[in-house]
């Protein structure tokens, strides 16, 4: 029940912060903001109407290229993630998801973080379920989070969750993740 608790408190902590630091006019986050205040257990993928998730925006050192993976039950190109797994930090979930669904190696987290467990992203969508799993349709609360990595390494997909993995053009974001690839255009490649 402790670690519950401090997940509850560290998401609580982290989405208040976010929305006081990072989000824009239109972005409320209203069921999350709910189900956190009625202390649901967020960290749970049975949880309904929602869960939280973690994903990773990989994108190439100069932000010409990113990262994405032909997701098996969505049927769509997305960036890699998954369900939120115990993890020190929400970015160390979204970089075990990265490197798991993609084989990506030399992955880092981007400057804009600071080295700080900040989202970059927090985006609320609503996802198809899984037939394989009994899962209706649900919410996911995803907290999205900028990677870095070089594009010229080899990758490996894993088969079970992806059909393949690639580096696509930054452009493909628009659709995939329209708030991330805005902010993305203002943060700038490091250096």
């Amino acid at each position: 029940m402790r670690w519950v608790m401090s997940f509850r408190a560290r998401l609580d902590s982290t989405v208040s912060r976010y929305l006081a630091e990072v989000a824009g006019p239109r972005e409320h986050l209203a069921l999350l903001r709910w189900q956190i205040g009625e202390r649901h257990a967020l960290d749970r993928r049975e949880t309904l109407p929602g869960h939280a998730t973690t994903s990773a925006f990989v994108v190439s050192p100069d932000h010409a290229q990113v990262l994405l993976i032909d997701h098996v039950v969505i049927e769509r190109w997305l960036q890699p993630g998954g369900h939120y797994e115990p993890a020190a930090s929400f970015h160390a979930s979204a970089f075990r998801e990265a490197v798991e669904e993609t084989g990506v190696t030399g992955l880092v987290l981007h400057p804009w973080h600071r080295g700080e467990d900040l989202p970059f992203a927090i985006d609320s969508h609503e996802v198809p379920g899984n037939p394989r799993r009994s899962e209706l349709p649900h919410i996911h609360h995803d907290l999205q989070y900028l990677f870095i990595a070089d594009p010229s390494l080899p990758l490996i997909a894993q088969e079970e969750e992806v059909h393949a993995a690639a580096w696509k053009p930054i452009a493909a974001l628009a659709e995939i993740a329209p708030v991330a690839f805005a902010r993305l255009r203002t943060a700038g490649p490091p250096g």
